[in-house]
């Protein structure tokens, strides 16, 4: 039998299209290993030092939303503070962390704070399908009040859980204190409000003081949101690194002399141009049979129709390949499960796992416009997907001078 030239390309295309990517490092070098290896970094009962941590008392976790690891390299002007704590080295500590999957905040900042995988933990994207109510709901700012953040993300976190035996604060803007996400992921500590990084610092300093043995998490939001607005490539972005710099700098200043700081992100960026944030809603053979679309332009889910066959969800597989050819990742639930890209997995969680997933492989970015507000598609800084540019996050780890031993 002879295969003509294109039916092989056309395989080709759908072979490249499902070829995943190596999934995320769950269990040995993923931000799910970070509080859990701090925390037996102080010597406190039933955790593992993975990331090899510096036995210290006292642990600060900066978490610098939207901090890629290629972007801190690429940037490294802008950081001479950071870049010299890079170049001082580390010892056995890595460099660089595995995001979660998806590379988005509810995802990452739900493994952070639990040490689970996003199977585990159920936070398996910026919005995904509610089966108890048919519905797609949000997991980050615009939380459903049908959802109870306890039930939907149950287990313990990692504050909860050392709580009785270390001082466990969280320095963050006011409006997270008691925020949904916050009760789902990053429960169980003291909650101390700042909003500005100056302010956030100064109140790090007051409460890492207080306490002999201490777990403090400090959360920076400012790059993430000139990211989104401008592009990691912008001079907005830039200054807001610049002021992570001199933040991390003052902390190394003001928390007491040998505190373990280490700074890692919760995924990076990649700027998509606005002639390639396109409406996918738009083709019909794109989203026939699909009940629900949700997740993130780079990482998008797709809930098929209750009746909806193999041959349907393999028609869908092939119209996406079709259109996007190798500048996407078309899989299933089953292949990105089996290709451990959620990790362990709760029975429960499986649900609000698409039938079939886009995940972007260049400057893409995918809407849905009968569900999005239009000013989506004005999002510049993007992520979600599989890119090392967007799963890839820095691991800084060095010791606090304190008040009087200043560094850099």
């Amino acid at each position: 039998m002879v295969t003509s030239d294109a039916t092989q390309e056309t395989a080709s295309v759908a072979s490249a299209a499902c070829e995943l990517p190596t999934a995320p490092l769950y269990g040995s070098k993923s931000i799910a290993e970070v509080f859990t290896s701090a925390a037996a970094s102080m010597g406190l009962p039933g955790f593992e030092n993975t990331l090899h941590l510096p036995a210290s008392q006292r642990v600060c976790v900066v978490l610098a939303d939207g901090l890629g690891r290629n972007l801190l390299k690429q940037k490294a002007a802008h950081t001479p503070f950071l870049r010299s704590v890079a170049q001082s080295g580390q010892g056995p500590v890595p460099a660089w962390l595995d995001s979660a999957f998806p590379s988005t905040t509810a995802s990452s900042l739900a493994s952070l704070g639990t040490g689970r995988t996003p199977g585990e933990h159920g936070m398996v994207g910026y919005d995904v399908l509610d089966p108890a109510q048919d519905k797609v709901v949000n997991l980050l700012g615009n939380w459903d009040a049908g959802v109870d953040p306890l039930s939907w993300q149950p287990f313990p976190t990692i504050f909860e859980r050392v709580a009785a035996d270390a001082d466990v604060v969280t320095v963050s803007l006011p409006q997270f204190g008691a925020s949904p996400m916050t009760r789902a992921a990053l429960r169980g500590s003291r909650f101390v409000g700042g909003s500005s990084l100056h302010a956030r610092t100064a109140a790090a300093g007051e409460a890492m003081a207080a306490g002999t043995r201490s777990l403090m998490y400090f959360y920076v939001n400012e790059l993430d949101k000139a990211g989104h607005r401008y592009g990691s490539q912008s001079d907005r972005w830039e200054h807001q690194l610049e002021e992570i710099d001199s933040t991390v700098k003052r902390l190394s200043a003001s928390l007491p002399s040998g505190t373990t700081i280490l700074l890692t992100g919760d995924h990076g960026m990649v700027d998509v141009p606005e002639s390639q944030r396109l409406d996918y809603s738009a083709d019909a053979a794109l989203i026939v049979g699909v009940r629900h679309t949700a997740g993130e332009p780079r990482m998008v889910h797709l809930y098929l129709e209750p009746d909806a066959g193999e041959m349907h969800r393999e028609a869908l597989l092939n119209a996406w390949r079709t259109r996007f050819g190798e500048r996407i990742w078309a899989f299933t639930r089953e292949q990105a499960l089996a290709a451990g890209l959620f990790g362990a997995l709760r029975p429960e969680v499986s649900p609000r796992i698409g039938d079939v997933m886009i995940a972007a492989r260049d400057t893409l970015a995918l809407y849905d416009v009968r569900r999005v507000r239009p000013t989506a598609m004005e999002v510049v800084g993007q992520h979600g997907s599989l890119t090392k540019a967007e799963r890839e996050v820095p691991l800084l780890c060095f010791q606090a001078g304190g008040p009087q031993g200043r560094r850099g």
